[in-house]
C-alpha cells in the first residue's frame, strides 16, 4: 500500500497551511522562502489539489476517481468532491474525536477497531452515509489508548452533521456535510478548473 511519508510540518509549510487541520498542534517557526516569485494560475490550482490530497491522505489515482464520481453527481462538482472526501471513514473517525490526527484515524480503522452499523470495517476510504452508526469494537473500548485519545480530543469541536457519545465511544452520521459545514482551507473551484482542462 502506498503511503505518503513526507514530514508533516515540512509539507504544511510548503503548502502554506496550518498543521491543526491534520490534528497536529505543533507550529513551525521556519518561513518558506519563495523569494518573491509569482505563482502561475496552474501553480495555484495544483497547490489546492495537493492541499486537499494531503489533508485527507489520498493519493493521486483515488483522488481522480473521487473527482470523477463528484462530476457525475448532480450539483456543483467542487462541493460534491469535498462532501465525498469528508465522508471517508477515517475522516469521520477523526472528526468524532476517536483519533488525535488524521493519520492515526487511518491506522485505527486499518486495524479493525471500528464497527459501521455493527459490522467491522477496515477500509479507511469506506464512504459513510447518513444514518450510519460508527463505534469502537466492544473488546477495544477498554483500551487505555482510547481513554487517552478521548481525554486529548475532548476539547475538539465535533461538526453539526455528526452526533457523538464519548461515554459509549460511538457516533452517528446525522447527514452528509454541506460545503459550509466543512472547515478545510481548500478552494475546490481551483481543483475543478485544474481537472476540467
Amino acid at each position: 500500500m502506498a503511503v505518503n511519508r513526507t514530514p508533516v510540518l515540512k509539507r504544511c509549510r510548503s503548502l502554506g497551511m496550518e498543521p491543526s487541520y491534520l490534528g497536529y498542534d505543533k507550529k513551525s517557526n521556519r518561513q518558506l522562502k519563495r523569494s518573491g516569485r509569482k505563482t502561475s494560475e496552474y501553480g495555484l490550482q495544483l497547490r489546492e489539489k495537493q492541499k486537499a490530497k494531503f489533508i485527507y491522505g489520498v493519493l493521486e489515482k483515488p483522488f481522480r476517481n473521487y473527482y470523477d464520481a463528484a462530476d457525475r453527481k448532480k450539483g456543483m462538482t467542487g462541493e460534491n468532491l469535498m462532501t465525498i472526501l469528508e465522508s471517508r471513514l477515517d475522516n469521520v473517525v477523526f472528526r468524532m474525536g476517536f483519533a488525535r490526527t488524521r493519520r492515526e484515524a487511518r491506522q485505527v480503522v486499518d486495524h479493525k477497531m471500528f464497527l459501521v452499523n455493527g459490522k467491522p470495517v477496515n477500509v479507511p476510504s469506506y464512504l459513510v452515509k447518513a444514518g450510519d452508526v460508527i463505534e469502537v469494537r466492544e473488546n477495544k473500548k477498554s483500551l487505555q489508548r482510547f481513554k487517552d485519545i478521548v481525554e486529548v480530543t475532548n476539547g475538539r469541536l465535533v461538526p453539526d452533521w455528526i452526533d457523538v457519545d464519548l461515554e459509549k465511544l460511538q457516533g452517528t452520521v446525522k447527514e452528509l456535510p454541506t460545503r459550509e459545514q466543512i472547515d478545510v482551507p481548500v478552494d475546490e473551484m481551483l481543483i475543478v478548473e485544474l481537472y476540467s482542462k
